[in-house]
């Protein structure tokens, strides 16, 4: 049942996906070239705070409207305003750093309704019997268009010299001299994959598994009712905020303090960045094609325990190690760890949350773990975090934050462990 409304699905979300990735990494480096980390450390702080009140309302959204024409309005929408973007640059030769800024700033609020939708949906039209195979083949095809947009942005943002590509240290000589691309018309590639998804997208018929209740009141009254599920349900609540830490420290480090690692720890260029990325979704690729099997063997609980431990040691070791290819292993790892808790989390919250709370459960979910970004964000936009190789001080902050979160899954296990099943 609804194979090709899903099949369709996965191509647009990994044909947009690939440009995306390829947006997203170059932009933070962009500001790096232009020495404007601290500027975009700001833009990246104000981007958390819009998504602390974007969020609730998309996850009204999610849960009262047909997520086949969200899908459509988004792909629509964002894509006209990127594309306005990547013809302003080229009108003008050259974006300023705003117009740059709110390229990430659209595209990361874009992400902020797109992901929850996906997962919604996926669960709407899918079996329960199938959830484990869902988001592991989700996960799978997601890292695929990261390696993808890694690979991508190492050939548009460096170019290549006299065929020359740079991909984890080794050079591959692919036999074509690539200047290095301007960043407007990175995003010209980027707004044409949104429209090539709409049209993917608006083929898909569906029939529902489960028929959702219908959903009455205003986007506040919806909210409320979203905050008094979680109220009565306070072991998913505090489920749903621990286990998105790991999460918190991933987003981290992979807009923000990943850029200043590679800059003022490992001083290295743009290549070796965007093949860290290249190195995370392979470690995500890996665990993604065995997480249906290792969930049918190992407590969900336990195993997201066991990976925020093993992540907080990680983000500590990087802090004291400098070194390129021992970065790349973390990366590897840290691919893991991050595809193994989001797989887990989302099976574990498909068979305890109703779909019809799903989207709302998740915003708010989500907010903690903004809220968690922007106080972080605020320390690590410091200047002090900026100068020589104190970056790796705020490696270790992070590092005791999951240690903390990890203690708190431990002590909340009996919880988790006795939340009862939905009804099938």
């Amino acid at each position: 049942m609804n194979k090709k409304a899903i099949t369709l699905l996965f191509i647009a979300n990994a044909i947009s996906g690939v440009a995306q990735g390829i947006s997203m990494i170059s932009i933070p480096w962009f500001f790096s070239q232009q020495n404007s980390l601290a500027t975009f450390g700001i833009v990246y702080l104000l981007t958390n705070v819009l998504s602390m009140f974007w969020v609730p309302i998309t996850g009204t959204i999610v849960d009262k409207y047909d997520r086949r024409k969200i899908f459509l309005t988004i792909t629509a929408t964002v894509g006209t305003i990127i594309l306005g973007f990547a013809l302003a640059g080229h009108i003008m030769d050259g974006l300023p750093l705003a117009l740059v800024g709110s390229v990430f700033v659209i595209t990361f609020l874009n992400y902020n309704i797109h992901y929850p939708c996906l997962y919604a949906f996926i669960q709407e039209i899918t079996e329960p019997k199938n959830y484990n195979k869902m988001t592991s083949v989700l996960e799978v095809i997601g890292q695929c268009t990261t390696i993808m947009a890694g690979a991508g942005a190492t050939l548009l943002l460096e170019g290549t010299q006299g065929g020359i590509l740079k991909i984890f240290g080794f050079q591959i000589n692919i036999g074509v001299d690539i200047t290095p691309w301007a960043i407007h018309k990175i995003f010209l590639l980027d707004s044409f994959t949104y429209f090539i998804s709409f049209c993917i997208i608006s083929f898909i018929t569906y029939e529902a598994v489960k028929v959702r209740k219908k959903e009455t009141g205003n986007v506040l009254d919806r909210i409320k009712t979203g905050m008094r599920y979680l109220d009565k349900n306070r072991s998913i609540l505090w489920f749903g905020i621990l286990s998105f830490i790991v999460f918190t420290a991933m987003l981290l480090e992979a807009f923000y303090l990943g850029v200043s690692y590679v800059s003022n720890q490992l001083q290295q260029s743009g290549d070796v960045y965007a093949n860290s990325k290249m190195a995370y979704s392979l470690g995500a690729i890996i665990l993604g094609l065995s997480i249906t099997t290792i969930l049918k063997k190992v407590n969900i609980p336990l195993f997201i325990t066991i990976l925020t431990m093993a992540m907080a040691s990680i983000f500590v070791s990087l802090s004291y190690v400098q070194s390129v290819y021992f970065f790349f292993a973390m990366m590897l790892l840290i691919g893991i760890i991050n595809a193994g808790v989001r797989v887990s989390r989302i099976t574990f919250l498909f068979r305890k949350v109703p779909n019809h709370f799903f989207g709302r459960a998740g915003s708010i979910f989500f907010i903690f773990n903004v809220v968690l970004r922007i106080i972080f964000l605020a320390i690590f936009s410091l200047a002090y975090f900026q100068i020589e190789n104190n970056i790796v001080v705020a490696y270790r902050i992070t590092g005791v934050l999951l240690l903390v979160s990890g203690v708190l899954l431990i002590l909340k296990y009996k919880e988790f462990r006795s939340i009862p099943e939905l009804a099938v």
